[in-house]
């Protein structure tokens, strides 16, 4: 296994780390805990988990397994989500009870959506709580997660409160979080990915994916792993696991890794448009909306439409656990076009929003 400094903490990530949400089995804590210990001997050394994971079985999960480890073997993040000021202390001091340790290596103020959910955060006391704590040595590193896109998010790193960010970062959205994976790297913060190999959408879709490979023989996990890890501000990517094969598999794919040259991202970055046809790569340009409709939104969730062949559920659950939104906003576009105007693969995004709200 590889590893990276996160950031300015001093702290060697190893390059894969290991997503507490995809247990089969939750209420199976020894079957679970296996994964966690067979992760840790092949490597991985950054465990995260939070609350509300596997029906809020995560927690104790990781709990049972990696108190059977020695505590310097390994670093734990855990996450806190809407919680004024007291409330983020109990959620907090519930985490530690939980993961049956005394500190929380790398703890994330959760799920920020856009700037103005940012700044509620602030005024009600969780950031203030969170430092607190820090200084207490209940929290290793203040960090943030956030689905935002790249340019509000650089904007809230750039305040200078948090070490490390979690954001998700792959061949299908790369475009709309970039900026933040940049000023991460600009201002030595960590950057842990989430979803590289695109909530699974990858690997079920080899074919669609197939440009990432360098050759013929490598697999479209080990491709897309390596298109994520060869950004050089992004500290490690973020997998979750369901079984022993996946974690081998996982780890097998950076097996001699060296991150691809700038010449294979200049080429693969023109192509995915191309590659893409019908699917949205979250540029942006579409934007502004006159009626603030957060189109690459709902333009990420039919991507989840056209991959999964119209799955029934695939949207609802894209809208309401990836971006905390629901179907009716997309009633209010006036039809006035100027999205498509701008839109550089001349999607049909009226479309697409009348679909999505039906």
């Amino acid at each position: 296994m590889l590893y990276r400094t996160f950031g300015k903490t001093g702290k060697d990530i190893s390059l894969i780390s290991f997503g507490g949400m995809r247990f089969p089995n939750h209420q199976d804590l020894d079957g679970s805990a296996e994964l966690l210990l067979h992760a840790h001997s092949q490597g991985i050394n950054y465990f995260d988990t939070a609350p509300v994971y596997c029906a809020d079985r995560s927690e104790d999960i990781f709990g049972h397994a990696l108190s059977q480890l020695p505590r310097e073997s390994f670093y734990l993040s855990s996450k806190s989500g809407r919680a004024k000021g007291s409330d983020f202390r109990k959620s907090l001091e519930r985490s530690l009870e939980r993961l049956k340790t005394d500190r929380i290596d790398f703890f994330y103020v959760w799920h920020l959506m856009n700037p103005a959910d940012w700044e509620s955060r602030k005024q009600e006391g969780a950031i203030e709580a969170a430092l607190k704590a820090k200084e207490e040595g209940l929290i290793g590193h203040l960090c943030c997660s956030s689905h935002m896109e790249g340019e509000g998010l650089a904007k809230v790193l750039k305040e200078n409160l948090f070490e490390g960010v979690l954001l998700g970062y792959n061949a299908l959205n790369f475009p709309y979080r970039r900026a933040a994976v940049e000023q991460a790297g600009r201002q030595g913060i960590g950057v842990v990915t989430m979803n590289p190999l695109g909530g699974g959408l990858i690997p079920q879709n080899p074919e669609r994916f197939s440009f990432l490979k360098t050759d013929e023989s490598d697999s479209v996990v080990s491709a897309a792993l390596r298109f994520n890890l060869s950004h050089p501000d992004i500290t490690t990517a973020l997998v979750g696991f369901a079984t022993l094969d996946e974690v081998d598999q996982a780890v097998a794919a950076l097996d001699n890794f060296t991150p691809e040259n700038q010449d294979y991202l200049q080429l693969v970055t023109p192509n995915i448009e191309k590659e893409f046809d019908q699917l949205c790569t979250g540029c942006g340009y579409c934007l502004p909306c006159p009626v603030d409709i957060p189109i690459p939104k709902f333009m990420d969730v039919y991507n989840q439409v056209i991959l999964t062949h119209g799955e029934p559920d695939a949207a609802m659950n894209r809208f309401r656990m990836h971006w905390g939104l629901t179907a009716d906003q997309a009633k209010a576009c006036t039809l006035c076009g100027a999205c498509e105007e701008r839109c550089t693969q001349h999607l049909p995004i009226i479309e697409r929003l009348k679909a999505l709200a039906s």
